[in-house]
């Protein structure tokens, strides 16, 4: 099997073309045409996973967040980055990313959180038009006071704390939520009708939220990770036989809480 195989089925489920502007989704490190027996899956590809992979003889690894972001000036071992660049080109090593592309499909990363509290009702949060777009909105199967909101929550998400902003009076029906970095989508969130918001890296004044209207801050690696499972079980269901696997050290979360 070679690389194109592998990217083409993952850009049928999540296409590169609706990926943002900014972003840097698709192969970072190597061919189309690399042969490849074994594949390794994380969240982050950084150089601990570069090891991993080379350990377990994975010639291919992806990823939601793209290793190279941006046009690197220099490619050193002393930058994590680099790191893993020379990590994986010295092994043979393709490495793919699969990002916004896969934030903005419905049965994405968005989609998955919904999934996780059982929302009905579900559809995109800011459309582009085409049905996709970055994060969705739906309802609980049974309204939810505040308390009972961040109670189910801290259990689907598994979540020993969170950051929330004022606990709103009355019931919550309506639920938006995006993976990841999702400050940009409150005013959309709002304009849904749905009075609780969960995404991650929220910034201080985004929690003077207005009256009825709640924000929940739940991680951006906590609401993301859900990314691998599904790219997982979409390479297993086609390619049965093909040595998929999951990385060991799947907690690659650079933030610790004490």
């Amino acid at each position: 099997m070679k690389v194109k195989d592998i990217t083409a089925l993952i850009e049928e489920f999540a296409p590169l073309s609706i990926q943002e502007g900014w972003d840097n989704s698709g192969l970072c490190v190597g061919s189309p045409e690399d042969e490849v027996t074994s594949v390794l899956l994380g969240l982050d590809c950084t150089p601990e996973l570069v090891d991993e992979a080379v350990e377990c003889g994975a010639d291919m690894i992806i990823t939601h967040h793209p290793l190279i972001f941006s046009g690197l000036k220099k490619i050193s071992p002393d930058d994590l980055t680099g790191a893993a660049v020379i990590k994986a080109i010295k092994a043979g090593i393709s490495i793919y990313a699969a990002h916004t592309n896969a934030d903005k499909v419905i049965a994405g990363v968005s989609g998955a959180m919904a999934a996780k509290l059982g929302l009905e009702n579900v559809e995109i949060l800011d459309e582009d038009g085409d049905g996709t777009g970055l994060g969705v909105v739906g309802d609980f199967p049974q309204p939810l006071s505040a308390e009972e909101a961040v109670a189910l929550v801290k259990e689907k998400f598994g979540l020993k704390v969170m950051k929330t902003s004022r606990p709103i009076d009355g019931k919550i029906s309506r639920v938006a939520m995006c993976g990841g970095s999702g400050g940009s989508l409150i005013k959309a969130a709002v304009a849904s009708g749905a009075q609780l918001y969960i995404s991650g890296d929220i910034s201080y004044h985004n929690f003077f939220a207005r009256e009825g209207f709640m924000i929940m801050d739940i991680g951006h690696y906590e609401s993301e990770i859900e990314i691998v499972d599904i790219l997982f079980s979409l390479l297993k269901k086609n390619f049965p036989t093909f040595a998929v696997r999951i990385t060991q050290n799947i907690y690659s979360n650079p933030i610790f809480y004490f």
